[in-house]
């Protein structure tokens, strides 16, 4: 007999109703838009809304409207033409102080939104997005390197036991000037076992001097080196931010691209792309009257290096402190990191794991000085570009500063917290960027613009309507040549894509053309599957059986094959989804949620539709298909 459970039809019920609810926002465009977001030490408040209003009417940039939205300041543009001059205005009167970046801002209401629902993100193909072109810092990258060689050089020496003046940096490489110059030879080796990449040289004027530098092929080797693992942290960044299809590549000797198709947060993303930040644990000198000394009169022991605590004196200044010189470790030995708030005293945290070279470090640092104080000292690289004779420069400033300095109250190895952060946010930014991994050099946003669709807008539209008559003409079709069943595979046709737009709008799929084309071939496949249980019920018909054993047979005796079929597909997109990347990867999991609902609405919605026509008539004499 045909029937159809209660418990399906509320179930039915529940997700077609859910999936509306959730393909609403798809109805709301967006607006062009300039997000602001606060700097270390400024605010979002509303003297920064007065301000940037002021400054939009001084240059008569017309605003929909400029307001705090969350925590940053938004101001929604009439078109793209006004989001650009509204951001040329703001950045040159807000300067450093806060990320001025360019977004699309949503339009969907409070009320849908409280409940998760957000439009589905267009990818640049379809929408655009987000374009920009970073330049590496080449040359800080060496300079990293080679300081990391000089610390090495002065590890081999102490371990050695080799009495040396300095070892220090200069125009032509690493200069290692000796007290005695009979340990020349044995430095040489020395050096040469643990830094082979370095070409050393002894100079024969001036006894007991080593000069090591790098060589043309090793400063090559650093340089493409610093542009891969830019790419790659950059890549590692922007997937935390949960953007689907971007474009992160190398361009050129010192540039790489990136494009972010369908991004809503932009400020974000600036601020996680340009980022350099990490953190160093070092032994403390002195935080007391010596520290002071040092600042007040500039004479640094020779042990030590002078830095600055978040801490402030009775003056409002930030006191100085004396670190040691040796790193115990840094951001580079770091494995994971977590934000979370100090279990003792509320404050945010990070919460850090080290690898087992780090690790070893700590522990053997900790069992010797438990009692004494160690630092956390935060680095930030922060990039920027300045014109200089109609020439754009490439600088950077590093603001060093201790945001945590510690009794050690016990021995620890690789896992333990740092506090001292100013809020639960930069808690979060920090843990980020140090999971992500760090630069390897400093990058500046040297472009930033909107993308437009790359097919064109005239294209788009003739796609557009491409699909709606194709789409139309399908259900034409089915009504005349299935009559009522036409009309039942027509709603399980609608349904079906009402839910992958649902899906999709709800993980936040990006959509793109290859998207769009894994939505219409399971549109076909929904197609084939409805055709194979109409074509079953009128084989029943056919075989002399009554029309409800006919319409229930035909669900019944047609579900096998259907299932068959969309479970080769299923794997094809599974396939696609685990190992492509990038378009390929969309379409892969647009597939598959189509062929998830496809094959609900064709086998299970349908049935119960038509359940619902003739289901309660007992006396059946013709079924229209």
């Amino acid at each position: 007999m045909l029937q159809y459970a209660t418990w399906k039809y509320v179930l039915a019920a529940i997700l077609i109703a859910l999936s509306a609810f959730y393909s609403l926002p798809n109805l709301y465009p967006q607006d062009p838009a300039v997000q602001i977001a606060a700097n270390r030490g400024s605010t979002v408040d509303e003297a920064l809304v007065l301000r940037v209003s002021a400054a939009l009417d001084q240059q008569q940039v017309p605003a929909k409207s400029v307001a705090i939205e969350g925590e940053r300041l938004v101001v929604r543009a009439e078109d793209a033409d006004g989001q650009s001059r509204a951001i040329e205005v703001l950045r040159d009167t807000l300067g450093k102080d806060y990320t001025v970046a360019l977004n699309m801002a949503s339009t969907v209401p409070d009320w849908l939104s409280v409940f998760g629902a957000r439009a589905m993100s267009m990818g640049l193909d379809l929408q655009g997005g987000v374009h920009f072109l970073l330049e590496v810092d080449q040359q800080a990258a060496i300079d990293k390197r080679s300081n990391g060689f000089a610390d090495e050089i002065s590890g081999v020496l102490r371990e050695g036991k080799f009495a040396y003046t300095s070892v220090s940096r200069t125009a032509d490489g690493i200069q290692v000037v000796l007290k005695n110059p009979e340990d020349v030879g044995a430095v040489f080796s020395a050096i040469q076992r643990e830094a082979p990449e370095l070409q050393l040289e002894v100079d024969e004027s001036e006894p007991g001097r080593l000069l090591a530098r790098l060589t043309p092929t090793l400063v090559q080797s650093i340089m493409d080196g610093a542009i891969e693992q830019n790419r790659t942290t950059l890549d590692n960044r922007i997937n935390s931010l949960g953007v689907g299809e971007q474009v992160i590549q190398r361009q050129g000797e010192s540039r790489i691209v990136v494009q972010l198709p369908g991004v809503q947060d932009t400020a974000e993303a600036r601020k996680l792309i340009g980022a350099t930040a990490t953190l160093e644990y070092r032994h403390v000198i002195d935080y007391g009257n010596q520290a002071q000394q040092a600042a007040a009169t500039g004479v640094v022991p020779p042990n030590a290096r002078l830095y600055y605590s978040r801490d402030l004196d009775a003056a409002g200044n930030r006191r100085p402190i004396l670190l040691s010189r040796r790193v115990i470790v840094s951001g580079d030995q770091l494995v994971n990191a977590t934000s979370s708030p100090d279990p003792q005293s509320g404050r945010p945290a990070v919460q850090i794991e080290l690898n087992s070279s780090g690790g070893n470090r700590m522990l053997a640092h900790t069992r010797e000085n438990v009692g004494q104080l160690m630092a956390a000292v935060y680095i930030e690289t922060i990039p920027d570009v300045r014109m200089v004779d109609g020439k754009e420069v490439i600088t950077s400033r590093v603001n060093e500063e201790v945001i945590n300095a510690a009794v050690l109250q016990g021995v620890f190895g690789k896992n333990f917290q740092t506090t001292g952060l100013d809020s639960q946010q930069e808690a979060t930014d920090l843990a980020r960027l140090l999971r992500a991994g760090s630069l390897a050099a400093p990058m500046v946003i040297i472009e930033e613009r909107i993308i437009g669709p790359s097919l064109g807008a005239e294209n788009i539209a003739a796609g557009t309507q491409a699909v709606f008559w194709s789409f139309m003409f399908v259900l034409v079709f089915f009504l005349i040549y299935y009559k009522t069943f036409g009309i039942v595979t027509n709603l399980a046709l609608l349904l079906n894509l009402l839910m992958v737009v649902a899906l999709m709008s709800i993980i936040g799929a990006t959509l793109t053309l290859p998207g769009l084309a894994g939505i219409a071939l399971t549109v076909g496949l929904s197609v084939d599957a409805n055709v194979l249980i109409n074509e079953r019920i009128r084989e029943e018909l056919r075989n002399g059986n009554t029309p409800l054993a006919s319409i229930a047979n035909g669900y019944d005796k047609a579900s096998g094959t259907i299932t068959d079929a969309n479970t080769t597909a299923l794997l094809a997109g599974l396939a696609m989804a685990v190992f492509g990347s990038g378009p390929i990867r969309g379409f892969g999991i647009t597939l598959m949620l189509g062929i998830i609902t496809s094959m609900y609405t064709a086998v299970s919605v349908s049935r119960g539709i038509a359940t619902l026509i003739y289901g309660k008539r007992k006396k059946l004499a013709k079924v229209s298909i």
